[in-house]
C-alpha cells in the first residue's frame, strides 16, 4: 500500500482532470477523451457536458466537431449506452469494448438472439451499411432481407413500444467496429459504417486497447477498485479484477481516508502520497459551484458514491443507487442539490433545489453558472431557486 489520500485531494484531482476547474482550450474531442466519453442518449445533455469543459464553447461547436470536423463520433460506448467519443480513439474503444464479456442476458429464450442468429445479424449490418447512412427502419428492412422474417419480430420493449429482435445486436456491432451513428435525417437517427465517419478506421490490437481502457478510466476516475471499473463497464467483476492484475507495476494501491485498497496510475502519483497527511486543498483547487446535466461523466464514473453524494445527496440525487438520472448542483466537487431546465425557444428556465442554504458568494457563482448554461445552449437562462417536483430520467 503506497499511501492514504484525503477526500479533498481526490475530489480536486478528479475535478481538475474533468476540466471542471479550468475549461480546456483544445476543443470538444479533447474534453471527451479525458472523461472517457460523454453520455449522449440526451444530446442536449451531452452538448452541455462538453460545453462546460471547453472554454467559450456552445452546442454549435459540439455539433460541428461531430458532423463537420469529425473529431467526435457518436456510438455505443461503455455499458452499451450512447456516447460521444474522440474519433481518433475509436479504434482503441472498439477493440477494448468488444473484449468486455457481456453479462448474462435477462431476455427470455423466446426473445433472445441465438449466437448463430447474432452473427447473421452482424454480417447483415456490415453488408447493409456499405452505402449511404440508413435510418433504423431502413437498416431493419435490410437486415430482415438478408436474414429472415424472425429478425423483425417485435419482441423488445422500448419507450412504450416494441423493437424488432435484430436490435439486440446493434450494440455488439458498434463494439466490434461495424456501425456508428450518422447525421440525423430530420428527427430520425441514422447509422453508418465507422469508415465513413473515421477514414482509415480499423480496430486496434486488443491488449493495447485494454491497457488504454484501464489507464483512461483511472486517469479520469482513480483511485478506483476493480469493482468500480466493472460497474462503469457493466462487466463481470471477476473479469475486471483479472484485467487490473495484468497492469502489473503500472498501478499502485492506495486508500481514501483509510478505505480501500483502490488503484491509481503509478506514474501519476500525487506528491502527497506516502507523506504525512496533507492539509485540505485550498478552495481554489475545487470547482466551486457547477451545474452538471443528466448523466454527466463526473458523477456517473466516480466512486465511492458517498464521496460524491454525501449524506442527503444520496437520497435526493441518486435513483436506486444509480447516478446521472438527475442533473446535479455541484459545490466544491460534491453533489449539493438537483436542478432542472425547461426550454421554450431561446428561453431557458432553470430551477435549482439546493440541499443546504447558499451564501451570498455561492449564490453569485450559481447565477454565473446559469448564465453559462444559457450561453452553451444558445439561449437566455433565468434562475429560480426552489423545490423541484420533476422525477428521475429513465
Amino acid at each position: 500500500m503506497t499511501g492514504d489520500l484525503t477526500a479533498g485531494e481526490v475530489l480536486a484531482r478528479r475535478a481538475a482532470r474533468h476540466h471542471l476547474l479550468t475549461p480546456a482550450v483544445e476543443g470538444p474531442a479533447a474534453a471527451a477523451r479525458v472523461v472517457c466519453g460523454v453520455h449522449a442518449q440526451i444530446m442536449s445533455a451531452a452538448e452541455l457536458s462538453l460545453g462546460l469543459r471547453v472554454a467559450g464553447a456552445t452546442r454549435s461547436h459540439v455539433r460541428r466537431a461531430l458532423w463537420e470536423d469529425r473529431t467526435l463520433v457518436k456510438t455505443f460506448g461503455p455499458r452499451g449506452t450512447v456516447h460521444l467519443l474522440a474519433a481518433e480513439d475509436l479504434p482503441l474503444w472498439t477493440a477494448a469494448l468488444s473484449a468486455v464479456p457481456r453479462p448474462g442476458e435477462s431476455w427470455a429464450d423466446e426473445v433472445r438472439l441465438t449466437p448463430d442468429r447474432t452473427e447473421a445479424v452482424l454480417a447483415a449490418i456490415v453488408d447493409a451499411l456499405r452505402g449511404e447512412p440508413l435510418t433504423a427502419e431502413e437498416l431493419g428492412e435490410a437486415v430482415v432481407e438478408r436474414t429472415g422474417a424472425w429478425a423483425a419480430d417485435p419482441v423488445l420493449p422500448a419507450f412504450g413500444g416494441w423493437w424488432p429482435r435484430w436490435r439486440q445486436a446493434l450494440g455488439t456491432a458498434a463494439h466490434r467496429g461495424t456501425v456508428v451513428f450518422g447525421p440525423d435525417r430530420g428527427r430520425r437517427a441514422t447509422y453508418t459504417h465507422p469508415m465513413r465517419a473515421v477514414p482509415g478506421f480499423a480496430p486496434a490490437d486488443q491488449q493495447t486497447a485494454l491497457r488504454f481502457l484501464v489507464r483512461s478510466y483511472l486517469h479520469a476516475y482513480g483511485p478506483a477498485s476493480s469493482d468500480h471499473l466493472a460497474r462503469w463497464l457493466a462487466a463481470p467483476p471477476a473479469w475486471a479484477a483479472d484485467l487490473i492484475t495484468t497492469m502489473g507495476d503500472e498501478l499502485e494501491a492506495v486508500t481514501i481516508q483509510g478505505a480501500g485498497p483502490l488503484w491509481q496510475l503509478a506514474d501519476e502519483r500525487p506528491a502527497q502520497v506516502g507523506r504525512p497527511p496533507a492539509e485540505p486543498p485550498p478552495a481554489e483547487a475545487l470547482p466551486g459551484v457547477r451545474l452538471l446535466p443528466y448523466f454527466d461523466a463526473y458523477v456517473v464514473g466516480s466512486h465511492p458514491r458517498d464521496l460524491i453524494f454525501p449524506g442527503r445527496a444520496a437520497d435526493r440525487a441518486l435513483n436506486r443507487g444509480q447516478a446521472g438520472n438527475y442533473p446535479v448542483l455541484l459545490v466544491d466537487g460534491v453533489v449539493a442539490g438537483v436542478w432542472h431546465l425547461r426550454r421554450s425557444g431561446t428561453r431557458l428556465a432553470v430551477t435549482v433545489e439546493p440541499l443546504r442554504a447558499l451564501g451570498e458568494a455561492r449564490r453569485r457563482e450559481l447565477e454565473e453558472q446559469v448564465e453559462r448554461v444559457g450561453h452553451i445552449l444558445e439561449g437566455t437562462a433565468t434562475l429560480t431557486v426552489g423545490r423541484l417536483s420533476v422525477g428521475p430520467h429513465a
